[in-house]
């Protein structure tokens, strides 16, 4: 067997306590644990958080994984009820004006975006946007095409809603700019709801979903720079659609889903691939997301019997120190 020295060009240091920046490879040995050593790259995992006071799937949400935002959704029956994640738990934020499901969100806690989405059964896919400071909503401008099962991303400032259902699937695209919705006339290359989303009104990105009630899950990946959709013929590996986002344009997160049937499937982009990661522990449809894809929250969704508040809490790929056994 080749010695260590051999291959690395070094003998194995014996240290007192672990080296603070050990780089991807190092190995030692820690004389006060008695234990061998070594600096590997693990993937990303999920954890077990907090759960919704509320259980439910479809909801809007916004924020960060410490400082997270849920908002409406079906229990079952629409409801407006809005949740607040510190990182551990939720609790009660301000109540929606008008209750609705299948919504899309954008922002922050404690500057919140809710749009569109169905407010009763049968659908009736709403024109609704409203705005939230850290405890109440306030009605904002009106999307020009009222819709459900979209797309948003963005800051309540500068947001974009794309895709979803009128009483059939859209490509439209809109921009808003804190208080009023515009049309741009160039829309999603691949006409879809119950999509993924995630990013900025000038650097989104947009992922799975279904281009016609009951149809064909999609893979399909669209960039957008601020004016124009572009596809990339590299899409989603696991096809499917009612699925979460969060992150940016070239670091993205994708999870949960359906696939024909109900997954925790989760999905890494690097701004030009799709890379299949750790799923969660919970399979959904229908969950909300936020955060980013080195710090992402998932929470609520529909299971495959019944409607959830599971929250799970992801840490993207990176270092890690392992300690070295002989199995």
């Amino acid at each position: 067997m080749a010695e260590y020295i051999n291959i690395r060009g070094q003998s194995i240091e014996v240290v007192a306590s672990d080296p603070a920046n050990p780089t991807i490879g190092q190995i030692w040995y820690n004389s006060t644990s008695n234990t061998l050593k070594g600096e590997a790259y693990a993937d990303g995992t999920w954890a077990t958080g907090g759960n919704l006071g509320t259980a439910r799937g479809a909801s809007g949400s916004a924020g960060t994984q410490t400082a997270a935002l849920g908002f409406g959704g079906y229990v079952p029956g629409v409801t407006n009820a809005t949740e607040e994640y510190d990182g551990s738990s939720w609790s009660a934020g301000g109540n929606l004006g008008t209750a609705r499901y299948q919504i899309a969100g954008a922002g922050t806690q404690t500057a919140g975006l809710a749009i569109g989405g169905n407010p009763t059964t049968p659908p009736a896919p709403k024109v609704l946007t409203e705005e939230y400071d850290g405890s109440a909503w306030t009605g904002g401008g009106n999307l020009v095409t009222g819709r459900q099962a979209l797309g948003g991303c963005g800051i309540q400032t500068a947001a974009l809603a794309f895709g979803g259902y009128t009483t059939i699937p859209t490509a439209a695209t809109e921009e808003y700019d804190g208080s009023t919705w515009t049309s741009n006339p160039t829309g999603l290359n691949t006409i879809r709801g119950f999509l993924g989303g995630c990013g900025t009104q000038t650097a989104a990105l947009a992922f799975g979903g279904q281009g016609t009630p009951g149809g064909p899950k999609l893979s399909a990946t669209e960039e957008y720079d601020g004016s124009t959709w572009t596809s990339n013929p590299t899409g989603l590996n696991t096809a499917r659609l009612l699925l979460a986002g969060c992150g940016t344009q070239t670091a993205a997160l994708a999870f949960g889903g359906d696939t024909g049937s109900v997954t925790g499937a989760t999905e890494e982009y690097d701004g030009s691939t799709w890379t299949s990661t750790t799923s969660m522990a919970t399979a959904r449809t229908s969950p909300g997301g936020a955060g980013t894809q080195a710090s992402a929250l998932a929470f609520g969704g529909f299971t495959a019997t019944a409607n959830t508040g599971a929250t799970e809490e992801w840490t993207g790929a990176g270092p890690v120190t392992k300690t070295i056994t002989a199995s």
